[in-house]
């Protein structure tokens, strides 16, 4: 039995040209207390080009000098990822992303009655007068352009579908819906990604989803089912507040449950995501799903006997597709086949009618409080062998 088999009521998105646009070193970078430098910037975009994301988000140019040239470098590196950058709907930020080399920008402007009133002090009509100005700009100076409505699902959906449309007629390439502060649900980031996609001709639909109440992962898998083509996600899920989509989640979920065909290399996730936990000093849980530490550790006697006999018992994919590693681990719930294992693992021996009372003295010392590394097991063994 395989994953396919396990998975075969999951619907299929049937979406083959949906694609990743990642933004850690954008709005990952935005995470309060988070600064890549320029070598760190440019480690990470080197590996989420060896990933084979699409496009990268490189940063805000407008933010400072040293952000103009990290941006900058990683333009120039010559990296098959489009580099993008992020613009207010402002003439002088569109310069300076232009200065950067990038391919491309991401302009933004709100359009929420909220952001509108306590913001940007403006009517409806002026945000959309300056953003479509910003997206005929940028493409009169030969560049991708991604406009994003900022706080969009806070937005009356007839004047999402209203500007949305005007920035397509203007010559924007793909148009975002940005759950600015994670308020979407997965049916409303559908019923808008559908009725954008009933009225666009030709731009891509993206969506941007924080993770302010846990739904980034499937508020960007029901836009995409809703008609997105591009799905926007940070590394580790870093970002502000509760942070972005998680790339390694989004797209792990993309591939395995609804089984859309990539050609990224999966196989580097635990390593970019060990990268950006290093560089940006936030450390993540070890049960964190695809890339926790511990997430394909098993120590229950029922599951470890099962996982023995077939890893896909208890695991949704196999460990090494990403980098992870499976691991048994002997504690209060451990069974025979767990300490047999473990025996065979490090070159032991203990007689056959003495390895039930291997487990119960596993059991017993890990419940007075010692941790069974492989260190204290082999301790254990050695008393249980002299008794």
């Amino acid at each position: 039995m395989n994953w396919k088999e396990v998975c075969q009521y999951n619907p299929k998105l049937n979406l083959e040209d949906c694609y990743i646009y990642d933004t850690t070193l954008r709005d990952g970078e935005q995470t309060p207390g988070v600064c890549f430098s320029m070598e760190q910037k440019l480690d990470i975009a080197k590996k989420l080009d060896e990933l084979g994301v699409k496009q990268i988000e490189a940063g805000f140019p407008a933010v400072s000098k040293s952000e103009i040239e990290n941006v900058k470098k990683i333009a120039n590196e010559g990296l098959n990822a489009e580099i993008l950058a992020l613009s207010r709907a402002l003439q002088g930020d569109i310069d300076k992303a232009l200065s950067c080399d990038v391919d491309g920008i991401i302009t933004f402007i709100a359009a929420s009655p909220l952001h509108l009133k306590y913001k940007l002090h403006k009517s409806i009509e002026e945000v959309e007068e300056m953003g479509m100005k910003a997206v005929e700009y940028a493409k009169d100076h030969g560049l991708f352009v991604a406009f994003s409505a900022e706080d969009a699902t806070r937005t009356p959906i007839e004047d999402l579908v209203r500007i949305h449309k005007n920035a397509e007629e203007h010559g924007a390439d793909r148009v975002h819906i940005a759950d600015t502060t994670g308020c979407g649900t997965p049916q409303s980031i559908q019923y808008i990604c559908s009725e954008l996609s009933n009225n666009l001709k030709k731009a891509h639909i993206g969506v941007h989803c924080h993770n302010d109440f846990g739904l980034a992962v499937i508020n960007s898998i029901y836009g995409l089912l809703g008609g997105a083509k591009a799905a926007s996600t940070t590394v580790n899920g870093i970002g502000e507040r509760a942070g972005n989509a998680p790339l390694e989640e989004l797209l792990l979920t993309m591939n395995v449950l609804y089984d859309v065909k990539t050609d990224l290399n999966i196989s580097i996730i635990k390593e970019l995501s060990t990268m950006v936990e290093n560089y940006s000093g936030i450390k993540i849980p070890v049960n964190k799903p695809i890339v926790g530490d511990k997430v394909f550790y098993h120590e229950s006697g029922i599951h470890v006997d099962a996982v023995i006999e077939n890893p896909l018992t208890y695991e949704p994919f196999l460990p090494e597709r990403i980098g992870q590693k499976r691991e048994i681990v002997l504690g209060k719930h451990s069974g025979c086949s767990a300490v047999e294992s473990k025996l065979k693992e490090l070159g032991l021996e203990v007689p056959k009618d003495r390895i039930w009372d291997l487990v119960k003295k596993v059991k017993t010392t890990r419940e007075g409080g010692e941790d069974i590394d492989d260190e204290m097991f082999i301790k254990i063994v050695d008393i249980i062998n002299k008794q």
